[in-house]
């Protein structure tokens, strides 16, 4: 067994410690290029970045609808002829008529000859009539001087008012036959668009039967459907612009609101006259937007909102370099900008162009764009 001395102990523990001290150094050597790369890493900018603040302004309320597009009001033309023909039918769906046209003809050879006979009964009771009157005048003036008895004169009399009545009666005749030949003649009975057809050539009318339907003068209306809450915001006046399906937006007006809601739906309906349909129909469905008028609101490029998981987000200049995502409350779109309605002040300042390569916490280089 070897004993050592107190100096060979010190000599020892003097070697030890100069080997830690020098694995010590070459650990921190091997280490500290590993953490100055990740510090490097984490200093450097995620995105070169502009920003933009929230703008103040006047914003267009609008509130929209639904509805469809019907006509403003449509006549049912039907037949009056009972039991004739159509002859001919001169006009076809949608055909623009003008007030009096001539729509179809029912054959009127029956109700002709009936017209000529009254018209020449009506002569003979005339030339009758004439003759009565004449001996009514002869018994009145000679009943004074007794030349004729008064059985005599009275029988004057009364044929002289038979045959008067027969005139008469001939003429009312007349009259309606006259009336039923101008009814074998079908005619407009208003400016405006045929939209139905279903007279056909050949066919015996009945009574009622409807021969074509009319717009009135080619005017259509949409019939918005408004919840309750929101009628008393509408006046009548007011700009509307609605979209048909598939076709280009048209203006209206606002007609009148409907005095009465649906028990059931909780809408009421707003009747919008379209001056100028376009490419609206009657039928169509068709959404809309009334113009409420004018109110302050904050708006921003919609550039600058991410959406993400279903919500709307800003990135905002939290300090001098990193940005924060703040979760916000959108409104309506026009033209490059969208209405701001939470989540954030007309202070803040947030990314304008690239937040959907951004991340909450991320460093960013801001550029000031003059």
């Amino acid at each position: 067994m070897v004993r050592l001395s107190f100096r060979d102990l010190s000599i020892v523990a003097t070697a030890c410690c100069a080997c830690g001290w020098v694995l010590t150094a070459h650990a921190a050597e091997t280490v500290a290029p590993g953490a100055a790369a990740a510090a490097s890493a984490a200093a450097r900018p995620a995105l070169t970045v502009t920003l933009v603040s929230p703008q103040s302004g006047d914003w267009p309320q609008r509130l929209a609808a639904n509805g469809n597009v019907t006509a403003w009001q449509e006549a049912v033309i039907g037949a009056e002829g009972v039991g004739l023909r159509l002859t001919e039918v001169l006009v076809n769906v949608g055909d623009s008529v003008k007030r009096g046209q001539l729509l179809a003809r029912l054959n009127d050879s029956t109700v002709a000859a009936d017209v000529a006979q009254t018209r020449a009964s009506l002569a003979e009771a005339q030339a009758g009539a004439d003759e009565a009157r004449a001996n009514a005048d002869r018994a009145r003036e000679l009943k004074p001087t007794g030349v004729i008895s008064a059985q005599q004169v009275l029988q004057a009399l009364t044929t002289e008012r038979t045959a008067l009545a027969r005139v008469d009666a001939l003429k009312a005749r007349l009259d309606a036959e006259q009336l039923r030949l101008a009814q074998t003649r079908v005619l407009a009975p208003d400016h405006g668009l045929i939209s139905a057809r279903s007279a056909t050539v050949g066919a015996v009318t009945q009574p009622g039967q409807e021969l074509f339907r009319l717009i009135r003068g080619g005017r259509l209306e949409w019939r918005a459907e408004v919840p309750a809450a929101e009628l008393a915001r509408i006046r009548a006046g007011m700009a509307v612009r609605i979209t048909p399906a598939g076709g280009a937006a048209v203006a209206g007006r606002v007609r009148m609101v409907a005095p009465t809601v649906d028990a059931n739906s909780r809408n009421g309906l707003v009747y919008v006259d379209l001056p100028a349909p376009g490419d609206a129909r009657a039928g169509m469905f068709a959404r809309g937007e009334f113009d409420l008028g004018q109110a302050k609101g904050l708006t921003l490029p919609q550039s600058a909102v991410v959406l993400r998981d279903g919500f709307s987000y800003v990135f905002r200049l939290a300090d001098r370099s990193r940005v924060s995502m703040v979760k916000i409350t959108v409104g309506r779109r026009v033209g490059e900008r969208i209405e701001i309605l939470s989540g954030l002040d007309a202070g803040g300042r947030v990314v304008a162009n690239g937040g959907g390569f951004l991340s909450d916490g991320d460093t960013v280089r801001v550029v000031e764009v003059p």
